[in-house]
């Protein structure tokens, strides 16, 4: 987990991070601070120390482009990648005082310095890292209760409370690939093309654009061990919900979601429907909203990855210049929705009052150009 938050910060060239590791390249045994500018390598390629020392004493070197001595670690980011290291060390989740002592700070400062670097709480990163560690037990232990308590939870009353909300399904559905999960499916028309709805039980778990064939394989290729079936009749209603909301005229989409989400995904996802009808936000802006400003290139990654295009409305996220940016289903389709939007709120007056972290954006969409480059 702290690895990974390690390398989003070298992606991203996170200058605060200096000082609190360094990463070194195996191919070029050289080692660097996570702000370098040189050309950033491949993952399997990197190793991360916690300061140069660590690093030469691996047999590596130091770069002279970043000269990562003579870089001290910001205070504050150091305090919070001290309480992630006890907090993955711990066999339990500490509580807030304890982890306040166990890095000499007050809980407020504490609290406050781990949400404005990493979007999350203290507990909420703990959750994420036993709901990983889960995960992987969920895939490799025999059944479901060797896997829980390997994970950290006392109870199966604790992991269904805790775990379920994020994988979207049981621990069991997910360990067994959606076996025994039983997803209905409808396809409707509209003048962007074919909309392709599925739902489990308990919500909307996929909503997609394009040609129905290809949209149902790809369907039963991401479900691949479910129970898939027609349903033309219950699923109806919520179908008639979206294909409203598309042409215009219902503006509000709100439909019961099924889906499975990383906690950063949730955060993400949770910020684009904050984005008030007919208007935009840039990818910076989302990543801002959820206090993640240097995580932009994640931003775009977690709207790529939404399962259910529209009731979670990944179009209205642009580039910083105005420039539409790519879109899954298509550019030409966002284009044509971000339009759609701007002029059915201007004629209705239904254009929401923008948020404060999304009032800069505020703004007639379909004024955006279209950039060349690839769709996400």
């Amino acid at each position: 987990m702290l690895q990974n938050l390690q390398w989003q910060s070298v992606l991203d060239r996170d200058s605060r991070f200096d000082g609190t590791f360094v990463y070194a390249v195996r191919s070029t045994g050289i080692y660097c601070r996570p702000s370098c500018p040189s050309r950033r390598p491949t993952r399997d390629r990197v190793q991360f120390f916690v300061d140069p020392t660590s690093a030469e004493r691996a047999g590596f070197r130091a770069c002279q482009r970043c000269r990562p001595q003579t870089k001290e670690a910001n205070p504050a980011t150091a305090k919070v990648i001290a309480a992630c290291k006890v907090i993955e060390s711990a066999d339990e989740p500490p509580s807030l005082g304890d982890l306040a002592s166990a890095v000499s700070l007050s809980s407020h400062h504490l609290l406050r310095s781990f949400q404005k670097l990493l979007g999350v709480t203290p507990r909420e990163y703990a959750d994420s890292l036993r709901l990983k560690t889960f995960k992987k037990e969920l895939k490799e232990s025999p059944n479901v209760t060797h896997a829980l308590y390997a994970a950290g939870y006392s109870s199966s009353s604790r992991v269904y409370e805790n775990a379920a909300p994020q994988l979207g399904m049981t621990p069991l559905v997910y360990r067994n690939g959606g076996e025994g999960l039983a997803i209905r499916y409808t396809v409707g028309k509209s003048d962007l093309g074919q909309v392709l709805l599925a739902a489990t039980e308990k919500g909307v778990c996929a909503i997609k654009l394009g040609e129905a064939d290809l949209l149902l394989a790809e369907l039963k290729r991401e479900f691949s061990k479910a129970d898939i079936s027609r349903d033309d009749t219950d699923l109806y209603r919520w179908l008639t919900h979206v294909l409203q909301h598309l042409s215009g005229r219902e503006p509000d989409l709100r439909l019961p979601l099924h889906i499975r989400s990383t906690a950063f995904q949730r955060q993400v996802w949770q910020a684009l429907q904050r984005i008030p009808y007919g208007t935009t936000a840039s990818y910076s802006e989302i990543a801002k909203a959820i206090r993640r400003p240097r995580a932009v290139r994640a931003v775009a990654n977690a709207c790529a990855s939404n399962p259910v295009c529209l009731a979670i409305p990944c179009h209205r996220v642009i580039q910083q210049n105005g420039n539409h940016g790519g879109y899954r289903w298509g550019v030409a389709r966002k284009e044509a929705i971000l339009a759609r939007e701007s002029q059915s709120a201007e004629s209705t007056n239904t254009k929401d009052e923008p948020t404060d972290e999304f009032r800069s954006r505020s703004r007639n969409a379909s004024s955006a150009r279209v950039p060349a480059h690839r769709p996400h």
